[in-house]
């Protein structure tokens, strides 16, 4: 008989991972139907998740024109037991540039996480502010250890594969 799981527990694993994380993994489409990736530091505030982005910067055209941008986090390889199952959460996410004015709480969030003095800086240059807003989403943490991430009603849901 499998073992129980605690979804309670995967729950606050859940929220320690995403906590302990600094940098994302962003991907795309382009207008080519290639795909692309790149990281780049973000915070998480009342479920949603910001990026602080340099217009030069390659993603920055394609997360203002895109619909939908997936967002992943992983965890270190350093600490990560079993190479084909890392701990790892992802989200497809809706971008909305929010610009560079206003939106004090969420710049005051990448201060505590950030250098406030590299913020500062970043903030006279010609960065902009995206706000990216969970659709849907999986958390694995291992073999058999999968979790549909239910948006809506702020749970995570296992995810069973019937083998026969």
């Amino acid at each position: 008989m499998p073992k129980a799981i605690d979804i309670e527990q995967v729950k606050q694993d859940y929220e320690n991972f995403i906590q302990s994380k600094k940098n994302c993994v962003l991907s795309f489409v382009n207008g080519e139907g290639k795909p692309f990736s790149s990281t780049t530091p973000f915070v998480r505030l009342n479920g949603k998740f910001y990026v602080y982005i340099s217009q030069v910067a390659e993603h920055y055209q394609l997360m203002d024109q895109s619909e939908v941008v997936d967002l992943i986090c992983v965890a270190d390889e350093a600490v990560t037991a079993n190479p084909f199952a890392p701990e790892r959460a992802r989200w497809q996410c809706m971008p909305k540039k929010l610009g560079n004015e206003g939106h004090e709480d969420i710049f005051a969030t990448f201060d505590q996480l950030f250098n406030a003095k590299m913020m500062e800086l970043l903030r006279s240059l010609d960065f902009s502010l995206f706000e990216l807003t969970p659709i849907e989403g999986r958390y694995v943490v291992g073999f058999g250890k999968a979790f549909t991430i239910d948006i809506a009603n702020d749970t995570l849901i296992h995810v069973v594969v019937d083998k026969k």
